[in-house]
């Protein structure tokens, strides 16, 4: 029976095996991962977790955020009434509250902090502004391995975006960060329909890979080819003719595809851009 100190020498050396002369960068490092996964000494999960989480060092919020067109705010003048509907119709659990316009950020509210709706002595006894939490701005050009700390440190789930100006340019999750290292995270709110694509300007779009074809024609008013594929991701691969980095670029039917995330087996998100 082999006893624990040999079983841990044994560990150390194929860790010493793997990165036998260390890897001079980051591409050279995943292709020695790969290999690893090949030889299931690895788990391809845990290999794609670990892809995520590389990538998302070199990404910006700007890449993610859900942008200010499709943002699901509150008027701080809101009637409990009015309130309450917006809340439950989008279902969301934090929403933005504004003043004046959707630049002049109040803070956060977060939806179970309207059960004091149930327990004042009445409507008239409520003002959102009791129960909104200060707002944590960012920068569109924060990396969101720098961002993921800050939500752990400070305990918050979402940051107001804003832009050089300091216009609001969207708002961020902790959950759209985290997507992006482990894959879709769905609870039992999520409307698959609504949430493939997110509209960043009139020109740009970001997409999940996984978008079926039918609803991407339908979005785009496109024709692309669906008897092979299923989604709009297929397609893009199909088109490179290689599982491509982040950062490269295609064209097909007139629209550019991004990659902005992919890991070791599959593409993840894609930004869209259309032609002049």
């Amino acid at each position: 029976m082999q006893n624990p100190s040999e079983h841990r020498r044994t560990l150390l050396d194929w860790l010493g095996d793997l990165f036998n002369g260390e890897p001079s960068d980051r591409t050279e490092l995943m292709e020695i991962l790969r290999d690893a996964a090949a030889r299931q000494i690895m788990d391809a999960e845990a290999l794609n977790i670990i892809f995520g989480a590389l990538q998302v060092a070199d990404m910006q919020v700007r890449e993610i955020m859900i942008p200010r067109t499709l943002l699901v705010y509150l008027q701080d003048d809101l009637s409990p009434d009015e309130l309450l509907k917006t809340v439950m119709d989008s279902q969301h659990s934090r929403f933005p509250v504004v003043g004046d316009d959707l630049d002049d950020i109040k803070g956060i509210l977060h939806a179970k902090d309207l059960l004091g709706l149930a327990l004042s002595d009445g409507p008239d006894e409520f003002d959102i502004r009791d129960c909104i939490r200060p707002a944590t701005v960012i920068p569109e050009s924060k990396r969101l391995n720098v961002l993921l700390q800050e939500f752990r440190a400070t305990r918050n789930h979402m940051a107001v975006v804003v832009d050089e100006y300091g216009n609001v340019s969207g708002v961020v999750t902790i959950e759209d960060v985290l997507e992006q290292i482990v894959g879709e995270i769905e609870d039992e709110y999520d409307i698959d329909d609504d949430s493939f694509v997110k509209r960043l300007d009139d020109k740009t779009y970001n997409v999940k890979a996984v978008t079926p074809i039918e609803d991407f024609n339908e979005y785009f008013d496109k024709d692309i080819e669906d008897d092979e594929f299923d989604t709009i991701g297929g397609v893009v691969l199909k088109a490179f003719g290689h599982l491509p980095d982040r950062g490269e670029v295609v064209d097909i039917s007139g629209l550019n595809f991004e990659v902005l995330n992919a890991d070791s087996r599959r593409l993840r998100l894609l930004k869209v851009s259309l032609g002049s």
